[in-house]
């Protein structure tokens, strides 16, 4: 006799169900920064970071249009895309969290290629030009072009699962 298994009745599609869903899935994290026209950084922990395409080297990541920060991304020329390692769980609640002041003690940054707020100690980082800032729902997908960076941070990654940090484990 087989078992057969027992099917879940599917939810109505809702910001609740996409939400639920992506709980289940672990992604890496990064911090995004820029600096504004009056060079005051901003900076925010995004898990929608991708890479899409390797000629010309281009990333993606969402952000919202509500965030704090999106008012210097929306006009900004370059990014930072900061990579976070497993020790930078602190870094990433902070920019994570509403009202922190993201580049006070015992944020440790420098002004990069270009101006953009580069944070010390990541395992990655990238700056990028802008080339495209897409309409979706209310937030907005950035697309950007790498011209400068650095791969040789030691550790390993942050993630994101279950509402949570983690660390990657073999």
């Amino acid at each position: 006799m087989t078992l057969q298994p027992t099917l879940a009745v599917p939810q109505q599609a809702t910001p609740e169900l996409l939400r639920s869903v992506f709980r289940q899935h672990a992604a890496g994290v990064a911090v995004i920064t820029a600096a504004g026209r009056d060079g005051r950084p901003v900076g925010f922990t995004a898990t929608s970071l991708n890479s899409v395409a390797a000629e010309p080297p281009l990333v993606s990541f969402g952000i919202g249009t509500g965030s704090s920060s999106w008012p210097v991304v929306a006009d900004a020329e370059y990014i930072g895309v900061h990579i976070l390692g497993d020790h930078q769980e602190t870094l990433a609640a902070t920019f994570a969290r509403s009202g922190a002041d993201r580049f006070g003690e015992p944020t440790r940054w420098h002004a990069g290629p270009e101006g953009v707020p580069v944070l010390d100690g990541v395992l990655a980082w990238l700056v990028c030009r802008v080339v495209a800032r897409v309409p979706a729902g209310d937030h907005r997908i950035v697309l950007a072009q790498a011209v400068a960076g650095d791969p040789t941070g030691e550790g390993r990654p942050l993630l994101y699962h279950q509402g949570r940090f983690n660390a990657l484990r073999d």
